[in-house]
């Protein structure tokens, strides 16, 4: 059973509000990331939640930050460079709190694409990620000018994506994954956000997950 945290911690642009959910006897220590601040983005969106869900299910506690500008987080949106930081913060007191667990990343549209950022820093820092799940993945140019330079990540990353997004287009991400050989698990029917499709989500992490 897990017992529901909402902290503030110290963060790079001031107080970072941060929802924990630890998990006793953690086999490992999931971040995950929510979707853009700007277009109404938070912790407690579905996908997010449906992730942390699943990676609690696997044994990891459960870290979800909201991101600078978004619920008791200060600072301003800053297109998912400081959020990097801010994610970083997190990572230091989940590994002062929670100690020398496994870490896994797991992020929804921006939040993928900062995930993608974090997980680089940390591989250059010879911090090892254990395994990353990315769903709904900002990459590429997206309507409303925005252009995401995702970060490559490891093949054995678990890829999520919707036939009928209308928000990240597959097009995008596979344009992204194809140079990485990186397999992409695309869920027909489904929009940007999983509308009924949510549990399909949960199921290919679990099939996906191996030691």
């Amino acid at each position: 059973m897990t017992r529901h945290e909402r902290i503030l911690l110290d963060g790079p642009a001031g107080k970072l509000e941060v929802f924990v959910d630890p998990r006793e006897a953690a086999t490992g220590i999931a971040l995950i990331a929510h979707p853009h601040p700007l277009f109404g983005g938070t912790a407690d969106n579905k996908v997010v939640t449906t992730l942390a869900k699943a990676l609690r299910e696997l044994g990891c506690t459960t870290l979800r930050p909201s991101f600078r500008g978004v619920g008791g987080s200060e600072g301003v949106h800053d297109r998912g460079i400081a959020e990097t930081d801010d994610l970083y913060a997190v990572y230091v007191y989940a590994r002062g709190r929670f100690g020398d667990l496994p870490i896994y990343l797991a992020g929804f549209s921006f939040g993928a694409f900062v995930v993608t950022r974090l997980a680089k820093r940390l591989q250059e820092s010879a911090v090892v990620v254990r395994r990353l799940v990315l769903v709904g993945t900002a990459a590429g140019f997206i309507e409303g000018d925005r252009q995401y330079e995702t970060e490559a990540v490891a093949p054995d990353t678990i890829v999520i994506h919707g036939s009928a997004d209308a928000t990240v287009p597959l097009a995008n991400v596979l344009k992204w994954a194809e140079p990485l050989e990186l397999p992409v698990t695309v869920v027909a029917g489904a929009d940007h956000f999983f509308h009924r499709r949510l549990h399909i989500i949960r199921k290919i992490i679990h099939d996906a997950w191996k030691p």
